[in-house]
């Protein structure tokens, strides 16, 4: 009965409650389930408040406060995240919690940074290396470190030898196929797709059936998709569409379709090499490359059945830039145009949020979150717009 609504019926009685007994019976029960009640409302600060009280008086332990710290950066609220983490690195006594408090503050300080911030990071990452060796501990600060290497200072020479230096230290087969994960990701982003294959391979024959198993399958679908062997990548995503992970067989469905659809429409393929193109650059953070080459793809193919695919990842990637109304005017191009398409229901949820998050209207985005529950009743997206419509229409809900 619960809602993100803090001036929900059904929240503010609880919350009520909750205080009153706080007050009368002073028990760390109580404290904790007001907590809970802060972070399903996304009130992270008052979460934070409540926690710190408990870590002073009751519990002395920051671990609960780490938990919240990692709950806020799911939920992207980084400036909350980030300063829950300094508090962890100013009382913390573990080195490992310290250690892993510093690797999310500096991932976190990342996704804000602008290029001008890149040389402090980079400055701060080889400090704590320095502090802590690059051991069997500090693995995990030691990828963190060459995903930041390769991805936004674009110095792959650096993270791929940083990374091959992991390889030697003595760490569980998970945490070595997490480091070849991460090589194989930035053999991809230099186009060495053979290489970042090796490496991909090593981990399903190491860890059978494992999740991370099921992760370097799907990367090797997609390195083979990028590279443009079309009918090898589909092979491997067949066997993915039935993972134990959810997250991993809906993207290999994802993938799995717009490869077969292409492909069946077009012999050569021209569309199809030209949107995997188009999709590496993304992946390699060349954003603008990318756009302008999606662009090119629905000049020259306006009747193949890859544009709403292309106006869906334009759109993503004009978000990525903050440029909302053309992300805008994409969603409701693929919308208007394609509305049988099976990316019509992903097109009308980001234009919702969009249009609740980005563009302050919010009767636009109910209207948006309506359209999912009564004419996409099958939609992954079902369940998360019944609750944000709900939220918005300012349901009390019995």
């Amino acid at each position: 009965f619960i809602t993100e609504n803090s001036d929900d019926t059904n929240n503010i009685l609880l919350r009520k409650v909750l205080l009153k007994r706080i007050q009368s019976q002073p028990d760390l029960y109580w404290s904790d389930m007001l907590s809970w009640l802060f972070v399903q409302q996304k009130q992270y600060n008052k979460a934070f408040a409540q926690e710190k009280a408990l870590y002073k008086r009751e519990t002395q332990d920051v671990t609960r406060l780490v938990d919240l710290a990692e709950t806020a950066k799911t939920d992207e609220v980084y400036d909350r995240s980030l300063e829950i983490f300094n508090y962890v690195i100013e009382n913390a006594q573990s080195p490992a919690l310290l250690l892993f408090a510093n690797q999310r503050v500096l991932e976190i300080k990342t996704k804000t940074a602008t290029t001008k911030d890149y040389e402090e990071i980079s400055a701060i990452y080889e400090s704590l290396l320095d502090t802590y060796g690059k051991t069997s501990e500090s693995v995990d600060l030691t990828v963190s470190y060459a995903h930041f290497l390769a991805f936004y200072k674009n110095n792959t020479s650096k993270a791929i030898s940083t990374l091959k230096q992991a390889l030697d230290l003595k760490v569980s087969e998970p945490k070595k196929a997490e480091i070849k994960i991460e090589l194989g990701d930035i053999l991809v982003f230099e186009e060495r797709f053979n290489e970042a294959l090796i490496y991909y391979s090593q981990v399903q024959k190491t860890l059978k059936n494992s999740t991370l198993s099921q992760v370097a399958r799907f990367k090797v679908a997609k390195a083979s998709y990028y590279k443009g062997d079309f009918t090898w990548a589909e092979s491997q995503l067949k066997v993915l569409k039935s993972s134990v992970s959810q997250l991993t067989a809906n993207d290999a469905l994802d993938l799995k379709l717009l490869i077969s659809d292409n492909m069946q429409e077009d012999s050569l393929q021209v569309a199809l090499t030209q949107y995997a193109k188009a999709d590496l650059m993304a992946f390699q953070n060349k954003t603008e490359a990318a756009i302008s080459l999606l662009e090119t793809i629905k000049e020259s193919q306006k009747t193949k059945s890859i544009i709403p695919q292309v106006l869906l990842k334009q759109a993503q990637l004009y978000e990525k830039q903050a440029q909302f109304e053309k992300a805008k005017v994409n969603y409701e191009s693929l919308i208007a145009t394609y509305k049988e398409s099976i990316l019509a229901d992903d097109a009308i949820f980001a234009l919702a949020l969009l249009e609740l998050n980005q563009l302050n209207n919010p009767e636009a985005a109910k209207k948006g979150f309506e359209t999912i529950i009564f004419e996409y009743a099958d939609s992954i997206y079902f369940t998360e717009a019944r609750k944000k419509f709900r939220t918005l229409r300012g349901d009390t809900l019995q």
